[in-house]
């Protein structure tokens, strides 16, 4: 009976930590906005016991910081921090990428094709579920890219660091959000590079899509700042 007690809290932290971290990748909470117990509590109809859980994988995930009498709290971000984070992930993420590509089996082929798939059937809106399935299937097609690579370290620590670079999305205006960007064919073109197992090719436009992604969050974040 122990064991299916805990199972039921482990199910429901699951829930709160996906619902925390989608509200964080939304804006719904600022950047270094303070995490209090009583507020999450609240909001999310949950006991404190379940945040002690929910909150320090939130930080694993480099999406919150916790700091000795401060709390917890959503991960700063700036210019400078974006700018070392994008350049931190293209040296990573390709190195995990290209070990993926010469490593990965033929199972690994197909969970790429499956999540891209996925990927291209959903619609990106702006906001509303639909947009928060697109952000779940777009992780899952990049992570399914990695997924290859042999080296545990070096996947953990890539996923992380594209963890913490959803957070800018919040940046991201209406208007820089539906610029004549084709992220559809930028995706169909890593994956056809990757299962093609082209890693040069796979690596240069995972890094394009990377930079690219990096330099309009910049010119959102700019447009915001009165003049």
């Amino acid at each position: 009976m122990a064991r299916s007690g805990a199972g039921r809290a482990g199910t429901r932290a699951d829930e709160v930590l996906r619902r925390l971290r989608t509200d964080i990748l939304e804006g719904r909470f600022e950047p270094s906005s303070k995490l209090g117990f009583a507020e999450l509590g609240s909001r999310y109809e949950v006991s404190s016991g379940v945040l002690r859980e929910v909150l320090p994988r939130l930080v694993e995930q480099g999406l919150a910081t916790s700091e000795p009498q401060l709390g917890f709290r959503v991960v700063d971000v700036s210019v400078d921090h974006l700018t070392q984070l994008t350049d931190a992930r293209v040296a990573l993420e390709t190195l995990v990428i290209r070990q993926a590509i010469e490593r990965g089996d033929l199972d690994w082929e197909s969970r790429v094709v499956a999540k891209h798939h996925a990927l291209a059937r959903i619609g990106r809106d702006d906001a509303g579920p639909s947009h928060e399935n697109w952000l779940a299937a777009h992780e899952d097609f990049h992570l399914a890219l990695m997924e290859g690579c042999e080296n545990t370290y070096l996947f953990e620590t890539a996923a992380r660091l594209r963890s913490i670079s959803e957070v800018y999305r919040c940046w991201s205006t209406p208007e820089h959000r539906r610029i004549h960007r084709d992220v559809e064919s930028e995706h169909r073109a890593i994956m056809e590079a990757a299962v093609a197992r082209d890693a040069d090719l796979a690596v240069e436009l995972c890094e394009h899509h990377i930079r690219l992604t990096t330099e309009l969050l910049i010119a959102s974040q700019a447009a915001r700042v009165p003049a």
